[in-house]
This record gives C-alpha cells, sequence and structure tokens, in this order.
C-alpha cells in the first residue's frame, strides 16, 4: 500500500509568503521555518530560552509567546519560574522527524493552547477552546487523505476540473479522552464511520492494557484517523495501533490526530511504527494531561 500523499501546499505557500514579508520588513517572525516534506504543514523547531538574568531558567509549562524570534532560526518557549533548564535534543529530534507533522503557528492557535493550559480557565472556555483547536486538527488531518481529480458541472453548464475524496475512511477513538475528537469529525464527514478502543493501565503491572476494541468490519480496507489529544508517553498509542494491526490496519495508513504531544511520546510511536503519521499542533515536553478530566468535568 503507498504513503498516502500531503494535499496542503497552499498552506506552506502562503506561510512561506508571510514570512518572506515579513523578514523584508525586518518584522520578528520566526525565521526561515522548514517545510516537512512535500506538503505545506511546518515542521517547527522548538527550542528553550537561555537563562534569563539572575540565572532563572524558562518553564517547562509555559503558555506565553512561542517564538521570541531568537537569532538562531527557532522558536522558543519563554518564561521564567526558576526551573532547571531542559535538554532541546530531544525535542528538536521529535520536531524534525518526517512523520511528525505539526499545524503552522499562529496566534489563533497560540492563543487555543494557552486557555487549554490556563489552570483558572473556566471550563465552558476550555471546552469551546478545545473544541476549535480540534476542529483545526481534524481538518489538516482530512486534508492528508488521498483523492482523485473529478469533472462537475456548475448550474451555468460549465464544466469545472475538481477533486473529491476518496471512499474508505474512518475514525477511531481511544476512549475515553479520545472520544472528545469524535464530534469534531462527524461535523466535517457526516456518514463517517468511527470505532473505540479502551486502554487502560493495568493496577499491578502498570502497562497499557486493551479491554474494549469494535471497529467496522472492513476497517483492514480503510484508511484510519486515529484520535488521542494528549500524547504524553505514547504507550496508549502504541497499544491501540496494534490492536489496529491485528485487524489488518497497515501503520502506513494510520494517521494520528492530536493536540498536544511530549517528544518523548512522539519519538516512542515513531520508533515502534516508522510509517505512522503524527498530526498536532505542538511539541513540548510538558502535555497538559488534565485535558480529560477538564473536558467531561470529571476534574
Amino acid at each position: 500500500m503507498e504513503a498516502m500523499p500531503c494535499h496542503n501546499q497552499r498552506v506552506g505557500s502562503a506561510g512561506a509568503s508571510r514570512q518572506e514579508q515579513a523578514a523584508a520588513e525586518g518584522g520578528q517572525d520566526c525565521p526561515q521555518r522548514p517545510l516537512a516534506g512535500s506538503g505545506g504543514v511546518v515542521s517547527r523547531q522548538l527550542r528553550f530560552a537561555d537563562p534569563g538574568p539572575g540565572g532563572e531558567t524558562p518553564s517547562p509549562d509555559s503558555s506565553s509567546s512561542c517564538c521570541s524570534g531568537g537569532g538562531n532560526g527557532g522558536c522558543y518557549c519563554s518564561g521564567s519560574n526558576g526551573r532547571a533548564p531542559l535538554d532541546a535534543a530531544p525535542l528538536a529530534a521529535a520536531a524534525a522527524a518526517p512523520q511528525l507533522k505539526l499545524l503552522p503557528m499562529n496566534d489563533q492557535i497560540r492563543e487555543l493552547q494557552t486557555i487549554i493550559r490556563d489552570k483558572t480557565a473556566s471550563r465552558g472556555d476550555f471546552v469551546f477552546s478545545a473544541d476549535r483547536l480540534i476542529r483545526l486538527v481534524v481538518e489538516e488531518g482530512l486534508n492528508q487523505l488521498p483523492y482523485t481529480e473529478c469533472t462537475v458541472t456548475t448550474p451555468t453548464g460549465y464544466k469545472y476540473e475538481g477533486v473529491k475524496f476518496e471512499k474508505g475512511n474512518c475514525g477511531v477513538s481511544i476512549m475515553r479522552s479520545g472520544e472528545a475528537m469524535e464530534q469534531g469529525l462527524r461535523d466535517c464527514c457526516r456518514s463517517i464511520r468511527i470505532g473505540k478502543i479502551l486502554i487502560q493501565s493495568d493496577e499491578e503491572t502498570q502497562r497499557a492494557k486493551v479491554y474494549y476494541a469494535k471497529f467496522p468490519p472492513d476497517i483492514y480496507r480503510r484508511k484510519v484517523l486515529l484520535m488521542y489529544p494528549i500524547l504524553s508517553t505514547g504507550n496508549t498509542v502504541i497499544e491501540a495501533v496494534k490492536v489496529l494491526i491485528e485487524h489488518g490496519v497497515q501503520p502506513n495508513v494510520i494517521i494520528l490526530l492530536s493536540l498536544f504531544s511530549t517528544p518523548h511520546g512522539a519519538k516512542s510511536i515513531i520508533q515502534e511504527f516508522p510509517e505512522i503519521t503524527i498530526l498536532t499542533t505542538e511539541v513540548h515536553p510538558v502535555a497538559p494531561t488534565h485535558f480529560g478530566q477538564k473536558y467531561f468535568g470529571t476534574d
């Protein structure tokens, strides 16, 4: 089975134009972000700021400005609270992996990330912001699916050369937090089939264990959008992918949709399944692991 193409050149082209314009005007936007593969999803190299005056170091969970425009050509997570500096090598390595695709960063996405990370945010604001961020990730995930060219006739009788997505796609949510992403997928694909996997940590061994799995009977023929918002260790997703493989799904047709990922989580998944595609909005050493509890009101 061939790998699925990435059809989002317009996003990358627009981002490149903004970068060139900012550079020409002497702006302070993040310089020269490389593009991942032939598509337009930006693969950003994330770094941490050096310790500031007085030996203060940036917070690993800072939600302040992502792009402070350092001279080394990368994005920096700024802020300070006296914590020890973090090693940027795993972060850069994870962000540079071609299988890992990041949504192009902008102020809208950064604001949504900030609200989700803010412990003082109300549950209403949290859910509203999470749903918006989920929709952006789902839209870009659909943009990774293969399509075929087609010709339609307009109401005025003209022929229009367009495209349509190939049939045979489905979603799979990892319960429970993954279910938060189901409505966003249904909003974009009204009749899409959605399967579910329940994975929990064993009380004795603390290892991820599959308790329940239900998929469309022909899932082995489909491209799978695997939904799990927070990639912390990656163990849960690895077990879920193993279950999908047992049902005949090839890793190269799996697109993992997530909101936040740690470098360790992304690296673990990619090492286990090099052909899988991971789509997320941020790679950061500290993920908002309270997501599921706050979204469903169980915190």
